[in-house]
């Protein structure tokens, strides 16, 4: 049976040209969802002047490319630069535009907000964020169904940015601010079972597991060896895509360097990304001269290429929720290091893809790299391995699981009202 299109309102504090796994991903799910037929309302992050100039001028796929869609329509709304990081946005204060009205001339048949928490103002302490649960007001006058999306691990990302000390004395309050900002909504998902496990002990409501998070497996393919950025450079070749930022733990890479270079005398390290740690990984890394590559951002085709032509995907941050990259790599046949992290065990099967090494110990990290790139056959099994173990999350069978959980919840809600009448 066909099945009717729904009216979805999307709301979300990352979106392109912001660069994130989050901004990619709700472009990827918007895209996808208008494919569908349905009709997506898409309410992002403005960019303005108060931005470093770079952030503007990015090649990210974004609303050029949802424009041609007769059911696309957006609203940008106004936004500063985070308090912790400059390159990233967050909403103006509710004074400033009304969700609700938005919602009120588009009545949609669910409302979706991605990262809910950080819209409200998490991330910066609440010092700056919309300041109120977003779409809460409208869905409870209308009973309209509305869901929340976590994409990060947002308390260890708060930690992160204010120190272990700062933290300790909030953290008797983390499980009633987690609490209170997931109560509102009728379900929040998320794409590890193992985040949602570590969310709903920190109180966490109507949480679910939703395996949404995909990504686009004919995209990330062996095949980019064609577009290999340093053809003429054989070097066993172990790299990093991410944000240069602290709860990426990107430091930890210039620590394991020399324990592995020690093993593997003539390994590369190519460091890809930005962020407000870059003069300091650039001063870092230059004392390992040509050993270490900081590449800066990587785009396109030349960003596919690298994927597909590292021998190792290397990746220490504790804080991923599913990360992106890690299945980018994968799908590229790539084997990966990653620091046991709340849902890394769902994406790295030691010593099938990959291994997992003990967050925040180098020396770990190092022996792990060294055992694939010195075995020839064990890595040969794992570059096998790689790819037919992410193809599950492929995006279009991850958005499919999406979409019914929408039209699960919107006819939920009809049977309600109809109870109700």
């Amino acid at each position: 049976m066909h099945k009717q299109p729904l009216r979805i309102a999307l709301f979300t504090g990352l979106y392109a040209p912001f660069l994130t796994g989050v901004s990619v991903a709700v472009h990827q799910r918007v895209r996808w969802l208008l494919q569908q037929g349905h009709e997506v309302f898409l309410v992002h992050p403005e960019i303005n002047d108060q931005y470093p100039k770079n952030v503007g001028n990015r090649p990210m796929p974004g609303l050029e490319e949802l424009q041609p869609f007769p059911n696309f329509t957006s609203y940008a709304f106004p936004t500063q630069p985070l308090i912790f990081y400059k390159s990233l946005p967050q909403p103006l204060n509710h004074r400033h535009w009304s969700d609700t009205k938005l919602l009120e001339s588009f009545q949609p048949d669910i409302v979706v907000v991605e990262e809910a928490p950080q819209m409200r103002g998490f991330y910066s302490l609440f010092l700056q964020g919309y300041g109120r649960p977003i779409g809460v007001e409208y869905a409870k006058r209308t009973g309209t169904p509305i869901i929340s999306i976590f994409h990060t691990d947002i308390v260890a990302y708060i930690q992160y940015y204010l120190g272990n000390q700062f933290f300790n004395l909030m953290r008797p309050i983390i499980p009633l601010l987690v609490k209170q900002s997931t109560k509102v909504y009728d379900a929040n998902l998320f794409p590890s079972q193992a985040q949602l496990q570590k969310y709903e002990k920190l109180k966490c409501q109507c949480g679910e597991y939703v395996p949404y998070q995909g990504i686009d497996c004919d995209k990330f393919h062996p095949r980019n060896i064609i577009h290999n950025p340093i053809p003429n450079d054989h070097r066993p070749t172990i790299i990093f895509v991410g944000r240069i930022t602290a709860e990426k733990n990107v430091m930890q890479l210039i620590d394991a360097f020399p324990l592995i270079a020690a093993k593997i005398p003539d390994v590369h390290l190519v460091i890809i990304g930005s962020g407000p740690l870059d003069e300091e990984l650039r001063r870092r890394a230059q004392k390992f001269e040509s050993g270490i590559t900081v590449w800066g951002e990587s785009h396109g085709t030349e960003l596919l290429g690298w994927f597909a032509r590292a021998d190792v995907f290397v990746n220490p941050s504790a804080t991923e929720n599913f990360c992106t990259t890690n299945n980018e790599a994968l799908a590229s046949g790539t084997p990966i290091v990653a620091v046991v992290a709340p849902s890394t065990s769902e994406q790295v099967f030691p010593g099938r893809n990959g291994f997992l090494a003990e967050p925040n110990n180098p020396t770990d990290f190092a022996q792990k790299v060294v055992a694939i790139l010195e075995n020839s056959q064990l890595k040969a099994e794992m570059t096998q391995q790689a790819r037919p173990s992410i193809l599950q999350y492929d995006w279009s069978a991850c958005t499919e699981k999406f979409e019914s959980k929408l039209y699960q919840l919107v006819q939920a809600s009809k049977k309600l009202e109809s109870t109700l009448v």
